[in-house]
């Protein structure tokens, strides 16, 4: 593994205001990049350069973030309940009330991994044997991994560890190390690391001989040469899914290390490498975001992300990213009234948003929050904290599992 000397030390106490600008940074960032990146998802340089040309900002009248936002709001509401006490009853009994037991319809969103996930938890069965499904290797831990990192700013090991406790509902073996290397890169660039040593403290968590660690040292040997030769470093060639948690999570950190950190640069350089782009922008633009802070998000593009409208999480439907990083930062630091402004799961968007689905007041035109620092609450909220199910255990029964083997790196030629 890489060497422990590269992580940066934990902030110091009097550091919480930068602390709460990286915080936002980091979750507005990886709300923006899901957004700009959605309509790229799947698709290769080529089709985009035919259908936009160089993707340079948002390419739709009312950009969105995906369920790389909505699931990343529900881990990080999930986390500011339990804090460093999260454990996997926790994740579990969350996933059932939150998810799982609600009438759900057709299907609203989220990837294979989510899908096996909850037909696991349906069947009865509980953590770990719930993440025993086809696509435990897929990016969507590493695409919920971030506000982990901002609650373990300048901890990189304690960020990786919360996120593999919120992934063994859903992921296994190289699906947990990609959200262990998200969540630990973040932490670092909370602390102010340079991105050399955020990559650095992303390797330092995972296993050296994984498919996530080789991927991540292959995008980086490519990154001094561009997101065309990270792209054709990293991607698996001829495999039909875009969600494989070592691609997707080392194109995301090449885009990074590519940009040198520049929010910009590496948001826009993962939308362009097309594959799972707007899980590939949402991590580089975290990273990016926690690097420099929620200014060095261009004013445009924060100003479009409102509230979640709930597409594939109904139950966080209202709540905003800015309002969860000011939660995990209170909760950080041991803050008790954070959790006073969390909202009610239920009914929560009828009052962050208008009859038109925008934000109302409490957002105001630039897309910031309002004078307390939060959107607007629902009335009736209590002030006893995030607003989270109770514990309740899962039985559990042994079922055959199929666990996909690791895939061989192959390089695609760039079209």
């Amino acid at each position: 593994m890489a060497s422990a000397a590269c992580i940066p030390p934990a902030p110091a106490p009097g550091e919480a205001a930068g602390l709460r600008e990286r915080a936002r940074g980091a979750l507005l960032g990886l709300a923006v990049g899901d957004a700009l990146g959605a309509p790229a998802e799947n698709m290769k340089p080529s089709e985009i350069r035919a259908r936009w040309g160089r993707i340079t900002g948002y390419v739709t009248d009312r950009p969105a973030g995906t369920d790389d936002t909505e699931y990343a709001i529900f881990s990080g509401l999930l986390l500011a309940r339990y804090g460093a006490t999260l454990t996997p009853a926790h994740v579990e009994t969350a996933w059932h009330e939150w998810i799982a037991d609600r009438e759900e319809g057709p299907f609203r969103g989220a990837g294979f991994s989510e899908r096996g996930t909850l037909e696991n938890l349906r069947r009865g069965l509980a953590a770990p044997i719930s993440a025993q499904h086809r696509h435990a290797w897929s990016d969507g831990l590493a695409m919920r991994a971030a506000p982990h990192g901002v609650f373990a700013a300048g901890r990189p090991a304690e960020a990786a560890r919360l996120a593999a406790v919120d992934g063994s509902v859903s992921h296994d073996g190289e699906g947990i190390y990609g959200g262990q290397a998200v969540a630990a890169g973040v932490a670092a660039a909370m602390a102010g690391a340079a991105p050399v040593a955020v990559v650095a403290s992303a390797l330092a968590v995972v296993p050296d001989d994984s498919w996530t660690a080789r991927c991540l040292r292959r995008a980086m040997t490519a990154a001094h040469r561009g997101e065309r030769a990270v792209r054709s470093a990293v991607v698996i060639g001829g495999y039909p899914w875009t969600d494989l948690a070592p691609e997707a999570v080392a194109l995301a950190f090449g885009a990074y290390a590519a940009a040198d950190g520049d929010f910009t640069d590496a948001v826009l350089t993962a939308v362009n490498m097309g594959r799972d782009a707007d899980t590939t922008a949402a991590v580089a633009g975290a990273l990016a975001g926690a690097t420099h802070g929620v200014a060095a998000i261009p004013a445009a593009w924060a100003a479009a992300i409102g509230p979640a409208r709930g597409t594939c999480l109904p139950a966080i439907a209202g709540h905003h990213v800015l309002e969860v990083a000011d939660l995990l930062t209170d909760a950080a630091r041991g803050g008790a009234g954070a959790a006073d402004t969390l909202r009610s799961a239920a009914g929560a968007a009828d009052t962050a948003r208008g009859a038109a689905g925008t934000p109302d007041t409490a957002l105001g035109a630039a897309g910031a929050p309002d004078a307390d620092g939060l959107p607007a609450r629902t009335p009736g909220a209590t002030g006893a904290g995030p607003v989270l199910p109770g514990d309740r255990a899962a039985p559990c029964r042994s079922v055959g599992v199929i666990v996909p083997g690791e895939h061989p790196a192959v390089a695609e030629v760039w079209p």
